[in-house]
């Protein structure tokens, strides 16, 4: 285990969480991996894409994992003119951990939820490293980020 999942491990403690962290020896990078993880279908995945807004403030659009964001919804939903992707520096700049491991939560940003993802009882999100997931549900998400829920899906 990386000292990021560890990172993450403890503030799920510290926070007292309800989920579970798991730690894999293959890689969880991609929905496709993470799914065969844990076998599971991709939609119980959800993908937390990194945008960049107005004056570099990080915004975390959480997706099912067979979608995709549509940014122009991102930015109507948050009245912002528009908004872009994070580059690989940016998201471990602002997040604390690297592409492929972004947790849904542990972080300072604004963070959107689709409105098909509260839909789901439990989902599997980053866990601190490419080859950690958590299970958790979306309502926690939505609780410990004080999230807004939208549709952002294209």
């Amino acid at each position: 285990m990386d000292s990021l999942e560890i990172k993450l491990k403890e503030f799920i403690k510290h926070n007292h969480i309800p989920c579970e962290h798991f730690h894999f020896e293959q890689s969880c990078h991609s929905v496709k991996e993470a799914a065969n993880a844990v076998n599971t279908q991709p939609t119980n995945l959800v993908k937390n894409v990194c945008l960049v807004g107005e004056k570099d403030k990080l915004i975390i659009a959480i997706v099912s994992g067979e979608e995709r964001v549509s940014t122009t919804r991102v930015a109507k939903t948050l009245k912002l003119n528009s908004v872009r992707t994070a580059t690989i520096e940016e998201i471990l700049k602002l997040t604390g951990y690297p592409a492929g491991g972004v947790p849904s939560f542990g972080y300072n940003a604004i963070f959107i939820i689709d409105d098909q993802v509260m839909e789901k009882e439990h989902v599997y999100t980053g866990g601190g490293s490419e080859n950690s997931l958590v299970k958790i549900s979306p309502k926690e998400i939505q609780k410990q980020n004080n999230a807004l829920i939208a549709r952002i899906r294209k």
